[in-house]
């Protein structure tokens, strides 16, 4: 274990929050970093040309063969796979991507980096012939000197392909949340959860906050997670706790304290009541 997960934020001193890595360049000069668990304050958009990988994300493995895109959110605890693979990863702030309200609503929202039930990969077939053209204009862009036009320029061919991503992964099929009340209650819900779930884990907090009924909020996230809100609080608290009691020598003391349980015996009871085994038991099997 390492003594903390580290928090990679955004390359300093680019002149834009936008980078595409080749992926065997990444692995020669920082194979080290990205095969240990970690989080970054960035978008990533993977894309395994040649040789097919197993990407860790948050304890599930995700298999992906070769001509897929992965398509990862922010602050996720990821590990790369020991074994190298061959192709390209186009990274990107929030920032950088967000020039307007709709930018921001398109970040939040979209199927890509928000999918409620699964990790957002597409694999190509004939579209990649598209995909190519569009990482081949970004590649060029990056490449030209800085001028004021540079950033807009990568923006909307960066929106271009996750447009066209969208588009290919609604043909392969998937589990889509309609829009409507419902789902901008769950994107609310959820954003307002993950600045707060450390430390307010009950129902009228967020409700109270999203100015709904405790009634109408599960309401929405019964209809489309099949879960109360209570279980989505608590799902969000345990994930937390697995993640530092796997990936930090943390005692469960300071987890627990972290998580905003002032008494380790309160904490102690809480995981085992969602896990079936306490914070100890469940770190002693991970090893």
């Amino acid at each position: 274990m390492s003594e903390e997960i580290v928090k990679y934020e955004f390359k300093h001193g680019l002149p834009i929050e936008f980078e595409i890595v080749d992926i065997t360049e990444l692995y020669r000069d920082k194979r080290e970093m990205i095969i240990r668990p970690h989080r970054t304050g960035f978008y990533h958009i993977i894309w395994i040309q040649k040789g097919g990988t197993t990407h860790i994300i948050d304890f599930q493995s995700v298999t992906a063969p070769a001509n897929t895109i992965l398509f990862l959110n922010k602050d996720i605890v990821q590990m790369f796979n020991p074994e190298p693979f061959q192709g390209q990863a186009i990274l990107f702030t929030e920032a950088f991507f967000s020039k307007s309200d709709t930018d921001i609503k398109f970040l939040k929202e979209n199927v890509l980096f928000n999918d409620l039930f699964s990790i957002s990969k597409l694999e190509l077939d004939s579209a990649g012939v598209s995909f190519e053209v569009l990482l081949t204009l970004m590649q060029e862009e990056a490449l030209k000197a800085e001028d004021a036009y540079q950033s807009g320029i990568l923006k909307n061919f960066l929106h271009s392909f996750l447009l066209l991503a969208e588009r290919e992964r609604r043909k392969n099929g998937f589990l889509e949340v309609k829009k409507g009340a419902d789902k901008d209650y769950i994107i609310l819900f959820r954003d307002l959860l993950e600045g707060n779930f450390k430390h307010q884990k009950q129902v009228n907090f967020y409700a109270s906050k999203l100015s709904v009924t405790e009634k109408r909020l599960n309401q929405a996230t019964s209809k489309i997670l099949g879960k109360t809100v209570k279980q989505v609080i608590d799902e969000r608290v345990m994930l937390e706790a697995k993640r530092l009691l796997a990936h930090t020598t943390d005692s469960i003391k300071e987890v627990g304290f972290t998580l905003g349980f002032e008494e380790p015996t309160n904490f102690i009871k809480y995981f085992k009541k969602h896990n079936s085994s306490t914070p100890f038991e469940f770190r002693e099997n991970f090893l």
